[in-house]
């Protein structure tokens, strides 16, 4: 299945917890799409001028979340798009109402140990720096997992390459096109059967 089969009318909107491939996976599949990249972390530095580090740093992480909450909801007035979220933005109940409503949600769930070597590749994991990055990391897990399962759609994240990463997902959203569109059509002859 080609991505450039796949149709959708709203934002492709990647959740999951930190390493979980969410930037890399999200720039290929938006190739494929035939979509626009945005990594929302991205754009929140350029908005507030400073690092995600510096601003948890600087102003918390409560100020933070607002901020992204922002960034998130202009992101999803635009175009049609694939954005990659960062690991705390579909937990903030307020953000997560906002892709729920306005995006389709992919969440990347990758197992413990794949997220811990895939994190330690890079030093800005602000949430990290606090401790033992393990424990923090299987924190992060146990709390964010049963969230995340609120997306429309899961994808396993494994060691697997890039395009294999993105099949899945396109696969996802294909299935989940045909169930909502059997949804639909059931919902519509019922409607009509009762006229």
């Amino acid at each position: 299945m080609t991505g450039q089969s796949i149709k959708t009318n709203r934002t492709i909107a990647l959740v999951g917890l930190m390493g979980a491939g969410k930037s890399a996976i999200g720039r290929r599949l938006g190739v494929r799409l035939g979509l626009e990249f945005v990594d929302a972390d991205v754009e929140i530095e350029a908005s507030a001028g400073k690092t995600i580090t510096e601003m948890f740093e600087l102003h918390g992480e409560v100020t933070f979340r607002k901020c992204e909450r922002r960034v998130i909801r202009r992101l999803l007035a635009g175009p049609v798009r694939v954005l990659a979220t960062g690991g705390g933005a579909f937990i903030d109940s307020k953000t997560r109402f906002l892709i729920r409503e306005q995006a389709l949600s992919i969440w990347l769930r990758a197992d413990l140990d794949t997220l811990y070597r895939r994190v330690l590749r890079r030093d800005d994991r602000p949430l990290l720096e606090a401790g033992d990055p393990r424990k923090i990391l299987a924190t992060l897990f146990e709390e964010r997992y049963p969230i995340y399962g609120l997306a429309d759609i899961v994808v396993d994240s494994t060691d697997g390459s890039l395009d294999e990463m993105v099949n899945r997902v396109i696969t996802g959203i294909a299935e989940y096109n045909r169930l909502h569109r059997v949804k639909f059509d059931s919902y519509v002859r019922a409607k009509e059967a009762l006229e």
